[in-house]
């Protein structure tokens, strides 16, 4: 089927999901996850041929964001699930106000329409999409990047298999079927047919978005994550928020690839660190990360010479750049010379310098002594979610259901004229 076929028909499966109570969306769902868990086998036969496929070109990282088993098909059927049990998000009353004459006007939260997602090799992201475009009454219309494509196929497949069993349309989600650059291209000048498309996946794919889509686009995902050691930090919990925000998975969006030391506490800082990131990994028998040093650091411990690159540079992978500042302004002034405005953090027990830094950075989450890798949907409280949007309208940071709807003015009179 073209990709034009498949918008039509995504379009017309809109009137579908209009009146549909919670109710009958919470039980879509649940049919959409048991129809995941029981397509198991044929969704890991699928990702076989993908990650064999894949294993010439994608690093170990990135084969991991790709590679399923049992476990996270189950895993993927309960996001389903834990979206059923979030509150439904349309027909919520923002605002209301009656006007002098008694003219009821009322703001209520309505679908956007439908929403379009191109992105890489992440097969959940199928799923995720799917269950919160279909419980914010949105049309979903997948269009996954050729490594997943045979996994996101049989994903969809039995996410519509479930929303027959439902006695829903099948359209309701949908993949791109053609996996070249032209189907990516057709879904950014869908005008008319899309109301919303939100790449997620690389910088090359989120700026061909944003800057050629002529259809609404989220701005979502980049993430040149920073963490700064004050210079009045607690050590040991600046060590363990690093280490977690680095390794814990260095191929999503939320794992730090920056982190800025104060050169109060660089010569006791950097020592350490090399020791927990790197030489005791390595006795571990984990991969030892990588430290880009600039000129200051490298003073203090050894690794590779950073090159100015490196501070803008997303690495998805074992690798962490490290440069020493001169207090927290330098901090937020390199920050904002290099962050992609997605999360930053300052470990400190200053309180009045953790104010400065939250009050000064202008990325979608800013933390004080925790880990970058809480920015995600679930961690949030949110379910799981459509990316991590880094723009400021008309959402930011993980984008949940209500980040799905948009508004609707309701006025009701009694034969009011003007």
């Amino acid at each position: 089927m073209t990709t034009q076929e498949i918008l039509d028909r995504a379009v017309a499966a809109r009137s579908a999901l209009v009146l549909l109570t919670e109710d009958k969306k919470n039980a879509a769902l649940s049919a959409m996850a048991d129809a995941l868990e029981a397509a198991t086998e044929e969704i890991l036969a699928a990702n076989i041929l993908d990650t064999e496929k894949a294993k010439a070109t994608l690093s170990e990282v990135m084969l991991d964001r790709l590679y399923l088993d049992a476990g996270r098909v189950h895993a993927m059927a309960e996001g389903v699930r834990a979206v059923a049990k979030l509150p439904d998000p349309v027909g919520k009353t923002l605002a209301s106000h009656t006007r002098a004459d008694g003219l009821l006007i009322e703001k209520i939260t309505v679908p956007i329409g439908v929403v379009a997602i191109i992105y890489e090799s992440r097969p959940n992201v199928t799923s995720d999409a799917a269950a919160l475009a279909f419980k914010s009454g949105n049309v979903c219309v997948l269009r996954a990047g050729k490594e997943a494509h045979a996994t996101a196929a049989a994903i969809v497949k039995a996410l519509r298999t479930g929303l027959r069993t439902a006695a829903l349309p099948e359209d309701l989600v949908s993949l791109i079927e053609d996996v070249t650059r032209e189907s990516a291209n057709e879904l950014m000048h869908a005008v008319g047919k899309v109301d919303l498309l939100i790449p997620r996946g690389g910088k090359g794919l989120i700026r061909a978005c944003t800057e050629n889509a002529t259809v609404p686009c989220i701005e979502t995902g980049t993430g040149i994550c920073h963490i700064y050691v004050d210079r009045d930090a607690d050590l040991d919990r600046a060590l363990a928020i690093v280490e977690n925000a680095k390794t814990s998975r260095p191929s999503v969006c939320n794992a730090a690839e920056v982190c800025l030391v104060d050169q109060t506490v660089a010569p006791a800082f950097l020592p350490l660190l090399k020791s927990r990131l790197c030489d005791g990994r390595a006795d571990m028998g984990k991969k030892p990360v990588e430290l880009r040093l600039d000129e200051e650091a490298g003073k203090y411990i050894t690794g590779t010479a950073a090159k100015d690159e490196d501070f803008d540079t997303e690495f998805l992978d074992y690798i962490l750049a490290v440069r020493i500042v001169d207090g927290v302004d330098a901090a937020i002034a390199h920050i904002a010379r290099h962050s992609t405005h997605h999360s930053e953090a300052i470990v400190t027990e200053n309180a009045a310098t953790a104010a400065r830094f939250t009050a000064a950075v202008d990325s979608a989450a800013v933390y004080v002594n925790a880990s970058t890798r809480f920015t995600d949907g679930g961690e949030f409280g949110l379910g799981c979610e459509m990316g991590i949007s880094t723009q400021k309208l008309h959402a930011r940071g993980p984008m949940g259901l209500s980040e799905l709807c948009t508004y609707k003015y309701v006025i009701k009179g009694e034969g009011h004229i003007r």
